[in-house]
Formats: C-alpha cells, structure tokens, sequence
C-alpha cells in the first residue's frame, strides 16, 4: 500500500501506463460538485498532502502539479515540500488555469484522463474546447484513485433528520411546488438536482455527511406529480421516510440513479444545471430527453423568506455572546500570563458556542491566525505546531457556527497589546472599504462584480489589496459558503456575474495580508435590503446582520470620514443594544467599554 506522496505518485503512473493515458486529472470535487467533500471523496489531499479546500492536481508521466489560488499559495508551498508536486498559483481565483496548460504541454496524441462522475459536463466540455484541437482526447470514464487507495474511507451512513417547518418557514410541499414551476418555465417535466445542499434546502432535510455543512450524500428527481430522493436507505429513519411519502417523495438507493436515468420515460425533458450536474450522469440521459438550463434551488434558497430572516437575527445575537465570552476568556487567560495556543482557542470558542441554543457545530474550521499565521488566508492551527498567543500583536479570528436557526461566519482582527502605526493603518483602510460596501445604495441588476471593487478602493489608492473575493453567500443552517451571489473581482464566476437581490445573505469581508508579519480581516453578514424608488429605479442597500464590536484600538480615526465615524457609532450601538441583555453584569460592561463612541 503507498503510504508516502512520492508511492502514491509513482502508483498512479503505473495505472496510467495500464489504461493508455498521458495525464490524469483529480480535482477537490465529489460526485455532487461540493466545495467541502466527505472523507472518501478527499482524493486531492490523498495525492498530494495538499489539504486546501479549493485546488486540482494533475499528474502526468513526467509532472505532477497542483493549481490553486492566492488564498492557498503560502500553505500549498509548505505542504508541497519534497513531495515532487510543483505549485502553479491561479492568477485569477477559480479559473481553470490548468487547462490550457494541459493543451500546451501534452503533444498531439496524448490522452488525458477523468473520472466522469467527478467533474461536470461544462468543464469536461472547456477541456474539450482547449485539447481536441490539439490532437488531445479526453475519456471520462477512468477511476484510477480507487485501484491504489486501499484504505480509503466509506461513503458515510449517518441518519438524515427533518429541519422543521418552524425554521425554514416553508413546508416540503411548499417547496417542491415552487420547483416544479421553475422547472416548467424552463419547458421541463422534470429536473435532477445533484447538489446537496439544494436537495437539503428542497426536502426540508438536513445531514451530517460532510463536516461543516448539514448535509447528506444523495440525488433527488423532481417530476410533475411526484419525486425520488436517491439515498442509502438506511440513512433515512422510519418517521422522515413516512413523511417523505406522504409528500410525494419516494426513496430509492443512492447508485441507482443512473438506472433511473438511462429508463427515464422518453416523453420526458429533464432539466439539468451543466455547470453542476457531472458528465457521467448527463451521459446516461437520452439526447432527446435533455434540457440544460438553470438549477432552480439555487436561486430560490438563496433568497432568505422572512422567517429564516427572524432566525438569522437570533442566531447573530446568540453568536455574539459566544464571542463575548471567549474574547473575555483569552484577556483573562493573557492578564494571567498564560499563552494559549491557538489551536486552545478555536476549541474554546466551540465550547462558548454550544452553550447556545439550537447549536449544532461549527460552520468550518475556525482560522485562528496570531501574528505571521494571520497572513495566510485560510489557515489552520493543529495543536502541538501552531503558534502560542501572546499580549502583543494583532489576533485574526474568523469562525462561524451552525444553529437550527442560521448559519453565521465573522471575521474580527484585534490588538493584543500596542498596535503598530503601520497596522493601524491598514486596518483603517480595509475598515473604510468595509464601510463603503455596508453603506452602498445601488440599482436593481447589479452584480456582485460590480460592487466588489468600493471594498478595495482605499487599498488600491495606497497600492495595495487581497487576494480572494470580497464576500459570498451564506445558506440558512446550511453550507457557510452557498452559491449563486458574492462580491468578486472576476465576471465569469458565479459571484462576481449574479445580480444581487433583497433577501440575500452575504458576506463581506475585505482584508489586508503581510506575509511574515500579520493579517488583517473583517467581516460581517449582510443582509440585501429594498431602500427606495425613484424615477430612475428601484433601489437597493445592505443591513449587517453580524453583531460584534470593532476593535477601535486599531482605527486611526483622522483617516476616517464624518459619514464613517457615524457609521462606526451607530453599529456599535446596534450591538450594545442588542447583545447587552444576554449577559451578565460584567459581561455588559466589557460590551458597553468595546462598543463606546469614537
């Protein structure tokens, strides 16, 4: 069994000299498109110890790389170390930078190998476009991880349970409907909905499959009059499946939906999404019976109903006197000359945050960052290597937690002890382009990618900026990173294309990194909201939605605007008001210290 990278390499050409291929693709995905992928489908991290969540290797008989963008690039350095993997770093984040490279380096000839049920039918087409021009082939039905991970993980069997009706505000049925006339806009009979936390929001059903995000490993069929839910059956208990029936979803095993679609009524027109549905199982489609079109869900989970909306509200306060308490724990823990590590207070700020109500777990693993650690964007501390905190230096923290209620992700930089003139600095001007992008009024139509850039604006007149979105969209008590929306610099993705709409919840978090030195972020949730009409449109603006305190002592105000400072005050006094009556008496004083005016 390879147990080392270079094994693990050196096994994989073996399998590509068995099947005729030149260059092997495994990309970060699951058969569902996921961003966060159960243990199994960790195929990526297997090969290559790189252990980011976004980034694709590709091995062929003489190279072996890893794409990723600037997010990873300072992590996927150290993981990939003497494993023989050379890091290409993405100019633009989620572009599919490998592809030409693919064209370019393979001669004419060569094959180049997928597993179909891994990558979707519009990036097997992209790899098409670039390669067969070349002379290059592409097959997509080769699996050559599974032959040589002998000791890969199962596919998970936790049990699936109903997210009930009081906190998602519409019912199954409810729900279905409003699928089924999206589909039938679209000219369907029909619609296959791969995603996971699609069929999650649909169904009213919530899981534990992945780490993180409330889902469960399945398929799901709509039709006109009725549904198939594609699950291990096992995983669904007696009354959810009962009440499933009655509302006209049946359940058939989970690898028995390309049974299904290879015999699927030829009248039929099944709508599906190619930018998330993978080529295996729009292969076992009829042409005739295919219709590539929009994933109705997405859209509409992505627009929070006013009862998510009120859970949101109460999860944010909820989340804030979990963070009071830590933050009170670690100047406690620091006044004490003790030094946490902080790998210490990510585990703490879990404890704070189950002794809320409705608390189910974190949203993903918390990036503590003290000091240099700050600098890379999606760090992680693992106890015994990372870093013991101090009282001196800036502090990143950004974690989020899963209630019954709402999804919440926050991002807070603090001082530790005396902050630099150059920190406070930078953190006056990604705080100014927080601001600008809270305080925007903008017209109905606007896309994410338009908006991107007012969060920049202040690092950009001093020549500086970050290297990742400024915001994503963030499900109801589902995955903490939910598309369509965001705020993003490039056009063709989905967040920076998609026009932003009352009702959706986003992040947005600007930053600032020095690497070797500190990192700098702060990010609330905002939610978008109907401002005004006029005779030049209807008009729309943000509400953050996050409560907790800016640490001022990093604001250098003679850099800030009247209008700013007025905002500064006004959200502050949001959060002492609405956070002052959970805590107790000293509690409420160290808000009311963290919250006074500047």
């Amino acid at each position: 069994m390879p147990t080392t990278i270079s094994e693990r390499l050196a096994a994989l050409r073996a399998e590509l000299d068995k099947n005729n291929l030149d260059a092997y693709i495994i990309p970060s995905s699951d058969p569902h498109q996921s961003e966060y992928v159960a243990p199994h489908w960790k195929s990526r991290k297997w090969i290559s110890g790189f252990t980011g969540s976004a980034g694709l290797v590709i091995v062929t008989r003489d190279h072996a790389g890893l794409w990723t963008d600037s997010r990873y690039f300072l992590q996927a350095s150290t993981e990939l170390a003497d494993t023989g993997i050379e890091l290409h770093k993405q100019l633009v984040p989620h572009a599919p930078e490998h592809v030409p490279w693919l064209a370019q380096h393979l001669p004419r000839g060569s094959t180049v190998g997928l597993d179909g049920f891994l990558f979707s039918q519009a990036q097997v087409r992209l790899l098409e476009k670039h390669c067969r021009p070349k002379g290059i082939d592409i097959r997509t039905d080769v699996d050559l991880i599974s032959p040589i991970w002998e000791d890969r993980p199962p596919l998970p069997r936790q049990p699936i349970f109903a997210h009930d009706v009081q906190f998602a505000g519409r019912s199954r049925t409810e729900k279905l409907n409003d699928v089924r006339l999206g589909m039938q806009r679209q000219g369907a009979t029909a619609h296959l909905i791969p995603t996971l936390d699609d069929i999650a929001w649909t169904l009213n059903i919530r899981g534990s499959d992945v780490n993180f995000n409330p889902i469960a490993y399945a398929y799901l069929l709509v039709g006109r009059q009725n549904a198939t839910l594609f699950i291990e059956e096992e995983k669904v208990p007696a009354t959810l499946r009962q009440s499933l029936q009655e509302d006209g979803v049946s359940i058939r095993p989970y690898d028995e939906v390309i049974e299904e679609l290879e015999h699927y009524p030829t009248d039929q027109k099944i709508l599906v999404d190619s930018g998330s549905t993978s080529i295996r199982l729009i292969q076992a489609i009829q042409p005739g019976q295919l219709l590539n079109g929009a994933l109705v869900p997405r859209t509409l989970k992505a627009i929070k109903n006013e009862t998510e909306i009120g859970h949101i509200r109460r999860a944010m306060v909820k989340d804030g006197v979990a963070l009071t308490r830590l933050f009170r724990w670690l100047e406690s823990q620091l006044q004490s000359s003790n030094t946490p590590s902080e790998a210490e207070l990510a585990e703490k700020l879990a404890e704070c945050r189950s002794q809320q109500d409705d608390y189910v777990g974190e949203s993903f693993p918390a990036i503590v960052g003290y000091q240099a650690n700050g600098a890379i964007i999606h760090y992680r501390p693992w106890p015994g290597s990372c870093a013991d905190i101090r009282p001196e230096g800036i502090l990143l923290l950004d974690s989020g937690g899963q209630y019954l209620d709402g999804t919440t992700d926050i991002t807070r930089t603090v001082a530790l002890g005396e902050p630099t003139a150059e920190q406070k600095k930078h953190f006056t001007l990604v705080l100014k382009g927080y601001i600008a992008l809270d305080r925007m009024q903008f017209p109905t139509g606007t896309a994410g990618g338009q908006l991107d850039a007012f969060a920049r604006q202040y690092l950009w007149q001093h020549g500086l900026n970050y290297g990742h979105g400024t915001g994503h969209g963030v499900g109801f008590f589902l995955n903490v990173h939910e598309p369509p929306q965001g705020f993003a610099t490039s056009v063709v993705t989905s967040r920076g294309s998609t026009n932003i709409e009352p009702g959706m919840l986003t992040s947005n978090e600007p930053g600032f990194y020095k690497n070797g030195h500190y990192g700098i972020r702060i990010e609330n949730l905002i939610l978008c909201v109907e401002r005004e009409k006029t005779e030049y449109g209807d008009f729309l603006g943000f509400e953050a939605l996050t409560l907790f305190p800016i640490d001022t002592q990093l604001i250098r105000k003679d850099l800030l605007s009247a209008e700013e400072v007025d905002w500064l005050n006004a959200y502050h006094r949001q959060v002492e008001a609405a956070l002052v009556p959970h805590l107790d008496e000293a509690e409420q004083q160290w808000m009311r210290e963290k919250c006074a005016g500047i």
